[in-house]
């Protein structure tokens, strides 16, 4: 059978070890060339090919759950279930998702893109299962970074009480979120599947018994239930861990042997109550380049499948705003041994393993554990230092309790860094750093402020750092600068709560914030094509707003737009239209920004252009506001 021809996981069913061998060499095959040619997640799935096919032989998809924690590792699931045909459509608009999506397969139970929630998942369907009086398995497969997320540790505290309940847990174990698993968890589970004795029965066990002269063929049959048990002789406080919290322990099971897969996973699914499973599995297997260097093939962008080199772009690019973060941030550390930098296992992506290589002692990861990073942060302030919490928009959300109650609430002098705001492209709506600006600005003693640009990023990582009288958040587009000269050091703080005019017109206000100051240039350029000319102002801080600068021109020209890359609603333009309100300034204003949908998955100037928030069309936008009677096709 070819993997072309599996369009449902029970295919799998009665095909023999040999055949799904051969069905694991044509995913890892299809899974590397779709993402040599999109881009996306390579390391994840590429490792859990074997624990896929081993598991699903086990289980009636038609009936049993499968939940996928993340999802990011979920390429050979799509595979055989029914979107092998489509999946060079991956992470590309209107193709197939880079994470699981209930709405795209009826074999997605659970979606997700943030980790540590599967066990959650899973847990409840199973509980609505027995409620319900139905009879089907669940299953929840949970990397072992994830494992550094609260969410999961309760979860499995939670199921360890339900005796009862059915529930299988499966720990991928590769030790790798994207960076390196830190913390005691991860750390218990690396000695147990590499001490001496576990690594010796692994690899030597059966060799050993095979060259016992008329004994080794005979044991063949057995020798898998002595391996397993001299295992657990060998290392008593295997699973010892999950066996105390309520949790019958299978394991560690080799993730890449599917005889091994196959018959723990029947032998599981035979337990009553809650399982865990422990496979120890090779994050990027059976592509070399991969797992030599498992940080930096967790995801590429296209790239050579020979070399493993990325594809060239034809034409140089600025830098990205997380390097200019990183080496600005890298220069004030050096001077100030008070700042510390903070990564929730995130570290390349925020650009803070530049500063973990070069000033080791100022860097702290704290795994997937974003409540944690924050009331850390908190702490730290507490004692004088200067904490830099750097986390993804998106995964900040995971932290507001903290945020509000640790931080704000006892203005503690944290500066947040949230990489990835506005939109984010391929991963979809899980990752889109769309409520930021809404969810922090409502919040008393907070600072938000956005660069409109690379250079005005470093003065203000310097605002953020030399900030003293409480929380101040700056919020970093995805990507590349635009190209403009930066400095090495001397770099000016902002004064706080003021903006900038960037452009003189008595027609119209464009108020822009962070990413859209670009846009609103732009856009202006246009409208003075139409004899309309424009006033642009950087607002540079949502919060304060500069307000004298903007009531003033409020008040002459009469027409307001505000742009924003983040949801309308509660947003930057919200907070410009109700200081308006406030100050009895009644004029017409129109806000541009993302409206109250969900964001799915393309190249961001795809999404932008379905949004209407190209420049062309966001003056079409304001001449349809405010001119109608000078409107003409600018688009």
């Amino acid at each position: 059978m070819h993997l072309s021809e599996i369009t449902h996981p029970n295919q799998l069913h009665g095909l023999s070890i040999r055949q799904l061998q051969q069905i694991a060499r044509q995913i890892r095959d299809k899974h590397l060339q779709t993402v040599a040619a999109t881009g996306g997640h390579l390391g994840p799935g590429l490792g859990v090919v074997e624990l896929t096919l081993g598991l699903y032989q086990t289980l009636d998809l038609d009936r049993d759950k499968v939940i996928w924690d993340v999802g990011h590792q979920a390429y050979p699931h799509k595979l055989i279930t029914g979107r092998y045909s489509s999946f060079h459509t991956l992470r590309q608009k209107d193709g197939i998702a880079g994470y699981l999506k209930r709405c795209e397969s009826k074999f997605d139970h659970f979606g997700a893109g943030h980790a540590s929630t599967s066990i959650s998942a899973g847990l409840g369907m199973a509980l609505a299962r027995d409620i319900k009086g139905e009879k089907f398995k669940v299953v929840a497969i949970i990397g072992d970074g994830a494992l550094t997320g609260g969410m999961a540790l309760e979860a499995i505290n939670h199921a360890g009480h339900l005796p009862k309940t059915n529930l299988l847990v499966v720990l991928n174990d590769n030790e790798m979120s994207i960076s390196p698993n830190v913390g005691a968890i991860p750390r218990y589970l690396n000695k147990m599947r590499l001490s001496p004795p576990v690594q010796f029965l692994t690899d030597n066990f059966e060799e050993q018994f095979k060259q016992i002269p008329f004994v080794g063929e005979s044991l063949s049959p057995e020798l898998g239930r002595i391996k397993e048990g001299m295992k657990r002789l060998a290392v008593p406080k295997v699973g010892a861990v999950f066996e105390e919290l309520g949790f019958t322990y299978c394991g560690p099971v080799d993730g890449h042997n599917l005889e091994e897969l196959i018959a723990t996973f029947q032998q599981a699914h035979q337990m009553p109550g809650p399982v865990l499973v422990h496979v120890a599995t090779v994050k990027g297997k059976g592509y070399d380049i991969a797992e030599q260097d498992k940080v930096g093939y967790h995801a590429q962008s296209p790239f050579n499948l020979t070399t493993g080199k990325a594809i060239p772009s034809n034409k140089p690019k600025p830098p990205q705003y997380a390097k200019v973060f990183a080496h600005t941030l890298v220069k004030l550390a050096e001077q100030n041994p008070k700042i510390i930098g903070i990564t929730a296992a995130m570290a390349t992506g925020t650009g803070l393993d530049k500063l973990q290589a070069k000033l080791p002692n100022q860097y702290i990861d704290v795994g997937i554990a974003e409540q944690h990073a924050v009331t850390l942060a908190a702490g730290l302030a507490t004692e004088g230092m200067r904490p830099v919490a750097a986390i993804y928009s998106t995964f900040l959300q995971r932290a507001y309790d903290q945020i509000i109650h640790d931080v704000c609430i006892q203005n503690l002098p944290v500066f947040f860094c949230l990489d990835r705001a506005g939109i984010v492209g391929q991963d979809g709506p899980t990752h889109q750093g769309m409520y930021d600006i809404a969810y922090l600005r409502c919040i008393p003693n907070m600072v938000l402020m956005a660069p409109k640009d690379e250079a005005e990023l470093q003065r203000m990582v310097v605002t953020g750092i030399n900030y003293t009288s409480g929380p101040i958040a700056m919020r970093v587009s995805r990507g590349n600068g635009y190209g403009v000269p930066l400095m090495e050091e001397g770099w000016e703080p902002l004064e706080i709560g003021k903006g900038e005019i960037l452009r003189q017109g008595d027609d119209l206000l464009m108020v822009g914030y962070g990413t859209m100051v670009n846009s609103a240039m732009q856009a202006a350029e246009i409208l003075s094509e139409h004899g309309i000319e424009a006033t642009v102002i950087n607002a540079r801080f949502a919060k304060p707003l500069d307000t004298e600068l903007i009531f003033t021109l409020a008040k002459k020209i009469r027409r307001v737009v505000t742009l924003e890359e983040g949801c309308v609603m509660g947003g930057f333009g919200s907070a410009v239209a109700e200081a308006l309100l406030d100050a009895d300034i009644v004029v017409p204003i129109k806000r541009i920004g993302i409206p109250d949908v969900l964001v799915d998955h393309a190249e961001p100037n795809e999404s932008k252009a379905e949004l209407g928030l190209t420049s062309p069309q966001i003056a079409e936008r304001v001449l349809q506001a405010f001119f109608k009677q000078q409107l003409t096709a600018v688009v």
